[in-house]
């Protein structure tokens, strides 16, 4: 077994806390120490550490976290179905069979969110999702309140006429965030984004599907034990905060060959199987 790589300190933990109200649906938080998923998930263990906040970003905006050397550490089957692999999702990009999935939970409020939709996920787009490696599946996880849903839902609303990953972008760019998402915001940045019908923008962020679909993203969130935002998962490995881009690669590479391993076996197993026949029916 490799040496554990040494630890470094910890930080002062952020302050922040969700809303009061659903604290009784949240395990122990994405963050600093140990993290619990739902019970049915299994327990989830690994250290995360705060960096310094980067320019224009609140300290208390999200925590990073270490990953293992060790390909399969830390990873969890059960949090690997989080997965949905769905074909005609519209708040994904990648290849619906890619090897690995990250699967990002994110608030469009959320500075460290906003850094890492600028800094790495083009790069991360660039690297693994153009080639076929990689998919990327947002979940909407709203956590600083009213403008927060209110960006949410309308993400989800400009994905319904395929401009999510535009209005994502729009949402996220420099400076956007202190503009604030009230309603007259949300349209310019349908607007920027390519959203032809603003009329059908504005029904659906406001329509009871919009909803639905936030709060679904929320509860699994919740159900996760995550508390702060972004937060991810990478074919079952939970990765919090907006982390290097050597972070993410060494968890993207490290499952890309546990998959590209599990994916011989089958052939193997029937290749075993053959020559034993082979041999059982043509014996020396």
């Amino acid at each position: 077994m490799p040496a554990t790589p040494s630890r470094p300190s910890r930080p002062r933990r952020s302050s922040r806390r969700p809303h009061p109200s659903r604290t009784s649906r949240q395990g122990i938080a994405i963050g600093v120490g140990i993290v619990v998923a739902a019970a049915v998930l299994g327990v989830v263990s690994y250290t995360a550490t705060k960096p310094a906040a980067p320019s224009g970003v609140s300290s208390s905006d999200g925590p990073v976290a270490e990953v293992s050397a060790e390909p399969e550490a830390g990873v969890y089957p059960e949090l690997a179905k989080l997965a949905r692999r769905d074909a005609a999702d519209p708040l994904a990009v990648g290849r619906v069979d890619a090897p690995v999935v990250m699967v990002e939970y994110a608030d469009f409020r959320c500075g460290f969110c906003g850094k890492f939709a600028r800094d790495s996920e083009p790069e991360l787009v660039k690297k693994y999702v153009d080639e076929g490696t990689l998919r990327i599946e947002w979940r909407n996880f709203p956590i600083f309140g009213e403008e927060s849903e209110a960006a949410a839902r309308a993400a989800w609303a400009a994905g319904q006429q395929g401009r999510f990953w535009e209005f994502h972008s729009a949402a996220y760019a420099d400076g956007s965030k202190e503009e604030g998402f009230g309603a007259d915001r949300l349209d310019v940045l349908a607007r920027e984004a390519g959203v032809k019908d603003l009329d059908r923008f504005r029904r659906d962020l406001g329509g009871d599907d919009a909803s639905a679909a936030v709060r679904k993203d929320q509860e699994e969130a919740y159900g996760l034990g995550a508390t702060s935002t972004p937060s991810f998962l990478v074919n079952g490995r939970p990765i919090a905060g907006a982390q290097s881009m050597e972070t993410f690669t060494k968890a993207i590479e490290s499952a890309k060959g546990v998959a590209k391993r599990e994916a011989k076996e089958p052939k193997a197993i029937e290749s075993a199987k053959h020559d034993a026949k082979q041999g059982a029916e043509d014996p020396k």
